[in-house]
């Protein structure tokens, strides 16, 4: 995401560093460049004016000119006005008083408000919800079933609406049901359309005067830019929202749609969907979205993500296991399973500090090749992973024919296993027990 803005940023913050001090000039120039970059990341014009005006108090300041590292305190400078831009801190779901609660997920039809319905609803259980999934868009053909069966696969129940019911009383008789079965969040359904119409909204606003949803969230298609933002000011001004869901993040280049809705609505951008999977809805952290947009990495993403990733008890048993039997197999095996729950390897590796995206964009992780590494080990029997010397010849043949691989692919494997252990090998007993700490208890 952002690739084409990170890029042009860098550039410009690349020349700056070749300045040993900054003048006057120099950073006119670069807020020239960083304009120029901003605008054609589709960020709104008026938001960008405001942008390189409190950019250009503070770096004109004494603070960056008599720096002892006055590009890297501009590029600070830069990073404090993206995330003020973006609001100073993660804006979480609000509820009050006794349930059930409410939330309200309006957008324009091909937004994503279905299926970001059940990333939210897979996310409420994480908290400990229990959430009935309403349907309250009867326009759109199987829209009620493409609820019903994201419910089905979450384990999650979708109200049982009537098509031929009118939106506003299916809703009604949705909180009704919640009441009487003991469920504490409704994640309400709305009807789009192509383009905002009065008819759309007037139906959305007779569906908060009788539900009175604790949150109305927008959900809004990051892709489609500034288009975007001036849909979130028209559902804003209809019906007050609370916060927005931008869509699609991952495959935005660009960035306009980030940077200018909060400054153009003033309410906060609540959650971002970078991916197709009912896992893939992420909290909005303007933070650590300016150091990614930046090309500072995201160290905090990275290690929620291994952390959600990765057993706490199991990689300290794993650490035991290591130093008292050595590194089995099936502990190779393990590592690969861990690997795939952390999410595309592509995605991982771009939240860490200083990888350059277009490196990146030239590696292509083939993560076919992950899958079939992790097809040699499933063939194995239990005794081959845990005593890889009894793999001769004819095994390794056996294994290939069954993952449907080669004996090369197999060799390799066995090859890159024992590289591993000779590695874990040579750390003291001392040093495991550092690195098991670092890595799964920061």
């Amino acid at each position: 995401m952002f690739e084409n803005l990170t890029d042009k940023l860098n550039h410009t913050f690349k020349r700056l560093r070749g300045h040993g001090k900054l003048s006057e000039q120099n950073i006119q120039d670069a807020l020239k460049e960083v304009r120029i970059t901003l605008l054609e990341a589709d960020v709104n014009f008026k938001v960008v004016k405001g942008f390189i005006e409190g950019v250009r108090q503070k770096a004109l300041g004494q603070e960056v000119l008599k720096s002892l590292t006055p590009a890297q305190q501009f590029i600070k400078v830069v990073r404090d006005e993206l995330i003020s831009l973006m609001g100073e801190s993660e804006s979480d779901l609000h509820f009050s008083g006794k349930g059930p609660h409410a939330i309200m997920v309006v957008g324009l039809q091909g937004s994503g408000k279905t299926t970001t319905i059940g990333k939210l609803a897979r996310l409420l259980m994480d908290k400990h919800f229990t959430p009935l999934l309403v349907p309250a868009d009867v326009y759109r053909p199987a829209a009620i079933e493409q609820l019903k069966t994201l419910g089905e696969q979450l384990g999650v129940v979708a109200y049982d609406a009537d098509p031929a019911q009118n939106p506003v009383e299916i809703c009604k008789g949705a909180l009704n049901f919640s009441r009487m079965k003991g469920f504490d969040m409704l994640l309400i359904d709305t009807a789009g359309r192509w383009h905002i119409d009065e008819a759309l909204m007037d139906e959305l606003r007779k569906i908060k005067g009788e539900i009175n949803p604790q949150e109305i969230l927008l959900v809004a298609d990051a892709m489609t830019g500034q288009e975007a933002v001036n849909v979130a000011a028209r559902f804003n001004e209809a019906l007050a929202i609370d916060g927005v869901i931008l869509t699609k993040l991952d495959g935005d280049a660009r960035g306009g749609a980030a940077l200018s809705i909060r400054a153009v609505t003033q309410k906060p951008i609540k959650f971002v969907g970078v991916g197709e999977k009912l896992d893939a809805l992420e909290v909005f952290y303007p933070e650590r979205m300016a150091s990614r947009i930046l090309g500072m990495g995201d160290v905090l993403s990275f290690i929620e993500k291994a952390e959600a990733a990765i057993n706490t008890e199991d990689a300290l048993a794993l650490e035991k296991k290591i130093k008292k039997e050595g590194f089995t197999l099936e502990d190779f095996r393990s590592v690969f399973q861990q690997m795939k729950k952390m999410g595309p390897l592509q995605d991982v590796v771009g939240m860490i500090p200083g990888v350059n995206t277009k490196v990146l964009n030239s590696i292509q992780v083939d993560e076919r090749k992950l899958l079939r590494m992790e097809a040699i080990l499933n063939s194995m029997t239990t005794q081959e992973r845990a005593r890889p010397t009894v793999l001769d010849g004819s095994r390794r043949k056996r294994i290939a024919r069954g993952s449907g691989t080669s004996v090369q692919e197999v060799n390799t494997l066995l090859k890159q296993y024992m590289q591993t252990r000779k590695v874990l090998k040579s750390f003291s007993g001392r040093r495991m027990k550092d690195i098991g700490r670092f890595l799964f208890n920061q």
